[in-house]
């Protein structure tokens, strides 16, 4: 066998430690000035067997490079090793434990599994962590009831056991807290630290006109304002809006007075066919003496218009019908269909951010089978 070629082919594929173990080979073998060396330097036409130094590091390398015990996990330009910690266990509830290592960057967790066939590799990126706790103390008993869980907002919780006599946690706990939540630790977000040169300018990605002429605007029913051009009609809006083509600069002005923080119906989708519409819009200022505005009625009507194969508009209101009822005592309000003509309102119902996280936690305690006691999360297995 040529050892020589299968000793450089592994070390072609090292990482900076193979590298370092080459130089190591390399000195040892300078320095005993053993046959290996003259060996080694006609190893393309020798069939002499290797020293059992040889072997021996070879056989290191080749466990380092076969291994995964590399502290390093892949990383993205900007990115950077926080913290490490070796001979954690990851608390799989599905295949039982994995004994790994795991590191912190400034963007993630990854945890690398080392006793399974099947290598377990874990990346969170720690954006997604919306809490992290510490399990168990000094006096905690039993294998792996000393760690960390980590609780994310894609509905993971993911658990680490750490042992107490490496004192690994601390230093991972820490770091995780540090950057999952940088802005409050004066940290920068990692969004800022990521260096990778892109062929194409992000801020050109999207281009309004490129994307109004893509839906085959402006046409006869639809036209392009730049009255938001300084963002002074709507601070929210992009400065080029899609607007029907019968609303004069005076018609859109009132209409957004007349809209919550002036945000006026504009066209968000167009059928290239049927010339069927989106509009987006916020509610209108109705308040609890139901105040009416005509160019708001009107810019609704212009809307209808715009499409010859239909005489009706229908506006989606996302909210429950009590919750819209109960914002006219805060100004707000919805479109009577008594004042907007040939418009029908359809309440979705969706209720508020409360209501919908408490879906969101029955909606992981279903799919991923926990049960939840007295807000803590326990394994149903």
């Amino acid at each position: 066998m040529d050892l020589n070629n299968k000793y450089q082919n592994m070390s072609s594929d090292s990482d900076s430690k193979s590298s370092s173990l080459n130089s190591k080979i390399e000195q040892e073998e300078s320095e005993s000035n053993s046959p290996t060396k003259s060996r080694r330097s006609t190893s393309s036409t020798s069939n002499e067997i290797p020293t059992v130094g040889d072997i021996k590091l070879r056989n290191k390398l080749s466990e380092n490079l076969t291994s995964g015990r590399s502290d390093d996990p892949p990383l993205l330009p900007g990115e950077k090793v926080q913290g490490v910690a070796r001979d954690v266990t990851y608390l799989c509830p599905f295949s039982g434990p994995a004994r790994g290592w795991l590191s912190v960057t400034n963007y993630k967790l990854y945890f690398k599994s080392l006793e399974r066939d099947t290598q377990l590799i874990i990346e969170v990126p720690l954006g997604v962590v919306s809490r992290v706790e510490k399990v168990g103390g000094q006096s905690s008993r039993g294998e792996n009831s000393y760690g960390i869980e980590l609780f994310c907002k894609d509905m993971r919780n993911l658990r680490f056991g750490h042992k107490q006599e490496n004192h690994s946690r601390r230093n991972v706990f820490e770091k995780l807290q540090q950057y999952a939540f940088p802005l409050s630790h004066s940290i920068p977000m990692f969004a800022f630290e990521y260096t990778e040169i892109f062929p194409e300018n992000g801020w050109n990605v999207y281009e309004p006109m490129a994307e109004l002429k893509r839906m085959g605007v402006p046409n006869d029913t639809w036209h392009i304002t730049k009255l938001n051009d300084g963002h002074d009609l709507c601070e929210t809006y992009p400065a080029i809006l899609a607007v029907p083509a019968g609303a004069t600069d005076e018609i859109i002005r009132n209409a957004a007075a007349f809209r919550s923080r002036g945000r006026i119906p504009v066209l968000s989708w167009l059928h290239s066919e049927s010339q069927a519409t989106i509009t987006r819009a916020s509610q209108p200022l109705v308040g609890v003496g139901g105040k009416r505005c005509r160019d708001d009625e009107r810019y609704t009507q212009l809307i209808i218009d715009a499409n010859a194969q239909s005489h009706k508009l229908y506006i989606m209101d996302a909210r429950p019908s009590a919750n819209a009822i109960a914002n006219k005592a805060k100004g707000g309000g919805y479109e009577p269909e008594d004042a907007y003509q040939n418009a029908e309102l359809i309440f979705l119902d969706i209720h508020n951010i409360h209501v919908m996280r408490e879906s969101l936690r029955k909606l992981k305690g279903y799919t991923f089978g926990y049960i939840f006691s007295c807000g803590i999360f326990i394994f149903n297995c």
